[in-house]
């Protein structure tokens, strides 16, 4: 997929509440967080970026802020990966998501048990993440700021500290687990 493509796939993600996607990762252990609310996201902003890019680069050219501390103390900007699992019937599903809500739920279980035994993030993504190109970035989100996800998404994330993975999320989109990487 080109650049300007993947653009386009992550401003329509983004304005209909999706997690964008983009290109770092890194490793780590566990934590919690479960939302399980399905309201619609909010609106995106109106130059929201692309997916695979960071959300939040600035529009006078200046460099994009960095992550400033840790979540209890306000971070403005994190990275973060996840794995979605869909079910039929879920926001953006692709035809060929076929389980049920109960299906997906019991494989989110099992990939949230795999990641906090340890087991490598971004090949849990590779194998399990229903989200488009997911496989090919290891499941990374990059860097984004408070508000460019859904709502449910964006507060466990940010509670999370870096290395720590989330409990289930449920969105619109599915399950996600989550995995802050600073």
């Amino acid at each position: 997929m080109t650049r300007a493509a993947a653009l386009v796939l992550v401003a329509g993600l983004v304005a209909c509440g999706s997690p964008p996607p983009a290109a770092d990762a890194s490793s780590a252990p566990a934590a919690s967080a479960t939302a399980t609310s399905s309201e619609p996201a909010e609106p995106a902003p109106a130059a929201a970026p692309a997916e695979g890019e960071p959300a939040d680069e600035a529009k006078d050219g200046a460099a994009p802020k960095k992550s400033q501390g840790s979540a209890k103390a306000g971070a403005v900007r994190i990275g973060a990966r996840h794995v979605l699992i869909q079910w039929m019937g879920s926001q953006r599903a692709a035809s060929s998501v076929v389980r049920t809500r109960e299906q997906a739920h019991s494989l989110a279980l099992e990939v949230l048990s795999r990641a906090r035994q340890g087991e490598d993030f971004a090949r849990l993504a590779v194998e399990f993440s229903d989200e488009p190109g997911a496989a090919g970035r290891g499941g990374s989100l990059g860097n984004f700021t408070r508000g460019k996800m859904v709502p449910q998404f964006d507060a466990a994330a940010f509670a999370l500290e870096a290395g720590q993975i989330s409990d289930i999320v449920e969105t619109p989109f599915g399950f996600h687990i989550i995995q802050r990487t600073e």
